[in-house]
C-alpha cells in the first residue's frame, strides 16, 4: 500500500497545484479585464478632451467676434455722438 499512498499524495498535491493555477489563471484575466474596461475609458475620455478642445476653440473665436463687434459699435457709437453734438453746437 506504500505505492497508494504515494499516489494519493501525488494526486493530492497535483489538485492543489491545478487550483492554484487556475486561481492563478482567473485573476489573470480578471486583471486583463480591468485593463481592457480603462483603456476603453481613456479612449472615450480622449474622444471627449478632443470635443471639449474643438468646443474650447469655437467659443474662443465666437469671443473674438464678440469682441471685434463690440468694438465697431463702440466705435460708432462715438462717431454718432460726436455728430450729434457737431449739430447740436450749430
Amino acid at each position: 500500500m506504500p505505492g497508494a499512498k504515494t499516489a494519493k499524495s501525488a494526486l493530492d498535491g497535483l489538485s492543489k497545484v491545478l487550483s492554484r493555477l487556475e486561481n492563478a489563471v482567473d485573476g489573470r484575466m480578471e486583471k486583463e479585464r480591468d485593463f481592457a474596461d480603462a483603456e476603453e475609458e481613456v479612449q472615450r475620455l480622449n474622444t471627449d478632451r478632443s470635443r471639449l478642445a474643438q468646443d474650447l476653440d469655437q467659443s474662443e473665436e465666437r469671443a473674438m467676434r464678440l469682441e471685434e463687434a463690440n468694438r465697431e459699435v463702440s466705435r460708432r457709437l462715438v462717431t454718432a455722438m460726436e455728430t450729434i453734438r457737431a449739430v447740436l453746437d450749430r
